[in-house]
């Protein structure tokens, strides 16, 4: 399985995978750090679709082309804000990969690249964040052989280092 796991550091929005996550807000709309510079590298079709969509729910995804990506597809996932642990973070975020995976799966999806979901204004303790993205993702990968790669792309030295460490 490990072949199947990779970390980089870099931008995900240069990757040349099938699909791409972003971790998302509520509207799909846009926004800050991923999200807005995935709506940047995308597009303005990419805004246009989203807004075809009635929003995301936190934990849960949704697909849109991937438009001036060298992916073909973005999965949104909306990844839940830090509070202290006592609001089910840790299941949301789960949800987050798990459901993620499951689009991905429905649509042939066979590369992926997974950004560092709700660990940046969101507060998300990294460590944590790290263990539940690693573990959920290889929960998925033991029943599904279809998904070829799955990438955490860290934008920091920090997270990357987290994942690193864990998965090479």
């Amino acid at each position: 399985m490990k072949n199947r796991l990779e970390t980089i550091q870099g931008d995900i929005t240069k990757l040349n995978v099938d699909a791409i996550i972003n971790a998302a807000n509520t509207t799909l709309l846009g926004g800050g750090g991923v999200d807005g510079a995935i709506h940047r590298a995308a597009g303005s079709e990419l805004l246009a679709e989203c807004k075809t969509i009635d929003g995301c729910p936190t934990g849960e995804a949704r697909i849109t082309k991937g438009y001036n990506l060298s992916a073909k597809y973005v999965i949104h996932t909306v990844g839940p804000i830090w509070r202290e642990g006592k609001n089910n973070e840790e299941e949301l975020l789960r949800d987050c990969y798990w459901n993620s995976l499951i689009l991905a799966g429905e649509n042939n999806i066979g590369t992926i690249a997974f950004p560092n979901i709700s660990t940046g204004v969101y507060h998300f303790p990294k460590k944590l964040a790290a263990e539940i993205a690693i573990r959920t993702v290889r929960e998925f990968l033991k029943n599904n052989d279809k998904m070829e790669k799955v990438i955490f792309c860290c934008f920091d030295e920090e997270n990357f280092s987290i994942y690193y460490s864990s998965i090479g």
